[in-house]
């Protein structure tokens, strides 16, 4: 009897775990998108927009 609690026990670790995972990944991948966007301000900052005279 204590082997099937063990292992509903770690089974709810698991998914817990397996959640808080994919949570932390999407954080980063939101942070990466962030950080990226700025850095795509600064360097459109940084440059006047270039016109284009099509001729």
């Amino acid at each position: 009897m204590a082997g099937v609690w063990r292992d509903f026990i770690t089974a709810v670790v698991d998914a817990v775990r397996r959640r808080d995972e994919a949570a932390l990944s999407d954080e980063r991948r939101r942070a990466l998108d962030r950080l990226a966007d700025e850095k795509i301000r600064e360097e459109q900052r940084k440059r006047p927009p270039e016109s284009s005279s099509g001729g």
